[in-house]
């Protein structure tokens, strides 16, 4: 028996066919693990000495059918395995499996239950109006298909000169508020979520909502037309240039077309979101060391469900990608913040108008 480093110098030695000479006691150097790198003839004489003989050396033929073998056994131990079940641990499979519940149930890709359809008048109309001017020109087409498949594209009624009388500002509130309602009933189902205080769930909500929000709307994002297919509405961004002056929407639709690229798992997505909305960081939790615990287990188990799912070494950084468009998603949130306070410094009355259409979690 020997250890992998004399067993290769052994080979080396015999295979060179060398006879090297001691340069310092006259073949009596002490050999031992620190010390046989600095006489290559007494650890070939220690080595002869415990029992290696030269004819025990496998060919180089034997060795290369030694290692397929190691190879074949392991591709059929792979193939014998059930799927997932490599690298993950229980855990961490009733986590993915409780998170996916959370999201079947609260999130329909068809957005099937939403009918709001409202247009402003009167007082609040001209409310809306102020606001959309402080917002920027955001020009955004709508699309809606009937059910024969007709598509009508849809957009707000003009004066003469042209000018809209109202904007799709109110539409798209509602459709806030539907995703919001939406992602406060995930957060709700998730049993690690309902562990913590009721003060430190709101905080996490107020903070994570529209990170969630736009994950989950860029699974229904398409890349290739830059809309998001929300059932029989389709959204599309005309004018992102000038959408909220360059500073929310170019880097929103950049981080949408880089995220979709990476074409991810609902698995991943999930765990996206769980690993946004358990951010220890918000402003307000008060439980931040549980928090951080419960963000480092979803994020590791992205790690796992990375390299348990995806073929290596194409996906070897995958997961690095992931955290990285999360960081991303962070700084957006924060610029959108930002702005939105700034619209309600100007605009006081706008304040419930605003948290409509920007999801503001209250308590």
């Amino acid at each position: 028996m020997t250890c992998e480093g004399c067993k290769g110098f052994f080979r080396r030695a015999m295979k060179r066919n060398a006879r090297p000479r001691c340069l310092f006691w006259k073949g009596t150097c002490e050999i031992t693990r620190k010390t046989r790198r600095q006489c290559q003839a007494c650890r070939l004489r220690k080595c002869l000495e415990s029992g290696m003989r030269k004819e025990m050396i496998m060919s180089d033929a034997a060795v290369e059918e030694r290692r397929a073998l190691i190879r074949r056994k392991k591709r059929e131990q792979i193939r014998t395995q059930p799927p997932g079940a490599k690298g993950l641990t229980e855990e961490q499979r009733m986590m993915i499996r409780e998170l996916m519940n959370a999201q079947m149930k609260t999130f329909d890709t068809n957005f099937s239950q939403f009918k709001n359809f409202r247009t402003p008048s009167g007082e609040e109309a001209v409310k809306w109006s102020q606001i959309r001017e402080d917002l920027g020109r955001v020009k955004v087409s709508l699309q809606l298909r009937g059910e024969d498949g007709s598509v009508w594209n849809y957009k707000p009624p003009a004066n003469n000169s042209g000018k809209e009388i109202f904007s799709m500002l109110p539409h798209i509130a509602d459709m806030s508020t539907y995703m919001f309602k939406g992602i406060i009933n995930f957060a709700k189902v998730i049993s690690y979520f309902r562990d913590l205080t009721i003060e430190d769930q709101i905080s996490l909500l107020k903070g994570a909502t529209f990170e969630l929000c736009q994950l989950r709307f860029n699974t229904v994002f398409n890349a290739e037309t830059g809309t998001w297919e929300c059932g029989r509405l389709s959204y599309c961004l005309e004018d992102p240039a000038g959408g909220f002056q360059q500073l929310l929407l170019e880097p929103m639709l950049k981080f949408h077309y880089m995220l979709k690229k990476l074409q991810l798992h609902k698995e991943e997505y999930v765990l996206m979101q769980a690993i946004s909305l358990f951010s220890p960081d918000r402003p307000g939790v008060v439980q931040r060391c549980v928090v951080d615990q419960m963000q480092e287990r979803f994020a590791i188990t992205l790690k796992a469900y990375i390299e348990c799912h995806r073929p290596q070494p194409a996906y070897r950084f995958l997961f690095l990608k992931i955290m990285a468009m999360l960081t991303e998603l962070r700084s957006i949130n924060a610029q959108h913040t930002k702005r939105l306070l700034r619209i309600q410094d100007i605009h006081p009355f706008a304040t419930p108008l605003m948290q409509e259409l920007f999801g503001i979690v209250e308590g």
